[in-house]
């Protein structure tokens, strides 16, 4: 069997168990009667279902324009939209009241619902995707800040770090930066630092989940 693109996929598959991993560690340690540890699985799950649909399609579909291909986005699309959910579910359970937190869910599903229409409808790009995410990783970043200022919590820091991280994975994907173009080209590294967010992310999630009250 035969990669199209071994390092991008293969990375991506990374990225999958490492959410599967994750996810079922905080399934199985109870975090999930605990409505943060809900959403962190949420996030968890949304992050390794679009890896692992990106796995699929770095490794095996060479033609962007089939159908196939089309729906792997599609997938991609809907699943990191799911996951930047999650980031303002997360951090408006962080920063507000259980009843504020939930306008915030409310007006963020109505995003969620625009965000699907325009990919259906109008754009499918990765700027839509970027512009979509954006926002909710950064109000993640200053409602752990601000949490992280009232209570100095160990975990929180890892937080900070692992959002920052998936900032910076960013910029090394949009930059077009490779440790080789060939055998480990941007997309490659930008998972490969996106792996070590999604970890840091996952010790303020463990933390988190078992400090906050459901």
């Amino acid at each position: 069997m035969t990669l199209l693109e071994p390092d991008v996929s293969l990375t991506d598959l990374g990225l999958a168990a490492e959410c599967a991993g994750f996810a079922t560690w905080l399934i199985h340690s109870g975090a999930r009667v605990n409505i943060f540890g809900r959403w962190f699985i949420f996030f968890f799950g949304a992050t390794g279902i679009a890896a692992f649909l990106g796995a699929i399609s770095h490794g095996f579909v060479p033609d962007t324009q089939s159908i196939l291909s089309q729906i792997l986005w599609f997938g991609i699309f809907a699943a990191i939209g799911m996951a930047a959910l999650a980031c303002w579910a997360i951090g408006s359970l962080l920063l507000f009241s259980d009843s504020v937190a939930r306008r915030v869910l409310v007006a963020m599903l109505v995003v969620f619902v625009i965000y699907m229409i325009v990919f259906i409808q109008y754009d499918g790009s990765f700027f839509v995707l970027i512009v979509n995410y954006l926002p909710a990783a950064t109000f993640l970043l200053i409602a752990l800040i601000l949490a992280y200022r009232a209570r100095r919590d160990a975990y929180l820091r890892a937080g900070i770090w692992g959002v920052a991280f998936t900032f910076v994975a960013a910029f090394v994907q949009q930059s077009g930066i490779a440790v080789h173009k060939v055998y480990f080209n941007h997309n490659a590294l930008y998972h490969a630092i996106q792996a070590v967010a999604l970890y840091f992310i996952f010790i303020a999630a463990r933390g988190i989940s078992r400090q906050k009250a459901p």
